[in-house]
C-alpha cells in the first residue's frame, strides 16, 4: 500500500456507487483481509461486496428480525448482528446459505454496541439496558455480565487482551479480559457530553489512542494509556442526532467521518487539523465510513454505498 499523506487523501474520488438499498445503511464492516465488505440496512438487507473487483457479491434478507451492527466473524462467510425487530437477541449467521447458527439472548433493550475480538471467537455487546455482556461464539450462554451506570460503548484493543467500555458519555473503563469479573483496572473520567451521547468507541491500530464518536457534531480522541483528551474534531454536520461513525486510517494518522450534508470529513489525528472535505454526491446523510485495512480504499454509506480510490499514484 502506498503511504497516506495529505496530498493522497485529498485526491480520493468516488470510483463506484452501489444502489442496492432502499433505506439507509446503518452498519458496515471490512473483513480482516480487506477483500470483502459487509453492510446492513434499515431495509433489512445484508449486502456483501468484493473490494478487489468492486462488485456486489451476495444479498441476504433479514426481514423477520431486522439487522444492525453487523460484523464479520473469523470463520469464512459468517457474521454476527443485532436485531431491530422481535427482540434484542444477537444472531450468528451463515451467509452462504442464509441460516442462523446460534442465538445469543439476554439483553432486554436495544443493543447499541457490538464488537468482535481481533484474536479469538469472543465478542462484546452493550445495550440500553445498561449492561455489557461477553460472549463466546460457540455458546449461547453469556460468559460475563457487567452492570453499568448508563449507556455503553465498547471496543477491544488491537491485541485482544483488554477491552474498553465507555459509560454514560463521561467515563472510559479498561478491563483485562482474563480478570474482567474483578472490575476495571483503570477508569478515565472525562467531561460529560452535554449536547450528545457517545455512540462509538475504537482503538487505533497502534493501540495508542481511542476514538469516540457521537450522535452530535463532535468526535473525541483520547490517549489510551492515560485517558488524556488529545483532540476534538468538529466542523462536520450532524443535525439529525444520528450515530455518525468516525474511523481511523490503518496507519492511525487520519480520522474520517460522515456528515449529514453527505460529505466525508478528514482530519489529521496528531494535529487535529482538517485535511479536507470529500464530496462524493451522497444524496443523504453519511452514517458509515471506514477505511479498508489492507487496500487503498475508503467506503462511505448513506442509502447508497460508495467506494473511493485515490486519483494520484504517488507523491
Amino acid at each position: 500500500m502506498m503511504k497516506l499523506v495529505d496530498q493522497v487523501v485529498r485526491s480520493f474520488k468516488v470510483a463506484k456507487v452501489f444502489r442496492e438499498n432502499t433505506d439507509k445503511i446503518n452498519s458496515i464492516d471490512f473483513s480482516p483481509t480487506g477483500e470483502t465488505l459487509i453492510s446492513c440496512s434499515e431495509d433489512d438487507q445484508i449486502v456483501i461486496y468484493d473490494c478487489e473487483k468492486g462488485t456486489q457479491m451476495i444479498t441476504v434478507n433479514s426481514k423477520k428480525y431486522g439487522v444492525d451492527l453487523i460484523h464479520f466473524t473469523h470463520a469464512k462467510n459468517t457474521a454476527i448482528h443485532s436485531s431491530t425487530k422481535v427482540d434484542d437477541t444477537i444472531r450468528y449467521l451463515s451467509l452462504h446459505d442464509n441460516k442462523y447458527i446460534r442465538y445469543f439472548p439476554g439483553h432486554t433493550k436495544k443493543v447499541v454496541t457490538l464488537c468482535l475480538s481481533p484474536v479469538e471467537d469472543t465478542f462484546l455487546s452493550g445495550s440500553l439496558d445498561k449492561t455489557l455482556r461477553l460472549w463466546d461464539l460457540r455458546s449461547p450462554n453469556c460468559q460475563g455480565l457487567m452492570h453499568l451506570s448508563g449507556r455503553p460503548v465498547a471496543a477491544y484493543d488491537p491485541e485482544g487482551l483488554i477491552f474498553a467500555a465507555g459509560v454514560n458519555s463521561e467515563s472510559i473503563k479498561l478491563y483485562d479480559l482474563r480478570s474482567f469479573d474483578k472490575g476495571p483496572f483503570v477508569t478515565f473520567k472525562l467531561n460529560q457530553e452535554k449536547e450528545c451521547d457517545w455512540t462509538g468507541l475504537k482503538f487505533s491500530r497502534d493501540g495508542k489512542t481511542m476514538l469516540i464518536s457521537t450522535n452530535g457534531s463532535i468526535i473525541r480522541l483520547v490517549d489510551a494509556y492515560h485517558g488524556t483528551p488529545l483532540q476534538t474534531f468538529t466542523g462536520h454536520l450532524n443535525n439529525k442526532g444520528i450515530p455518525i461513525e468516525a474511523s481511523f486510517s490503518p496507519d492511525s494518522q487520519y480520522i474520517f467521518s460522515g456528515s449529514t450534508d453527505g460529505r466525508v470529513h478528514v482530519w489529521n489525528a496528531d494535529t487535529g487539523y482538517k485535511v479536507c472535505v470529500l464530496n462524493g454526491d451522497h444524496p443523504a446523510p453519511i452514517q458509515c465510513v471506514q477505511f479498508n485495512p489492507k487496500y487503498m480504499l475508503l467506503a462511505s454509506a448513506c442509502t447508497n454505498m460508495a467506494f473511493w480510490l485515490p486519483t494520484i499514484d504517488d507523491v
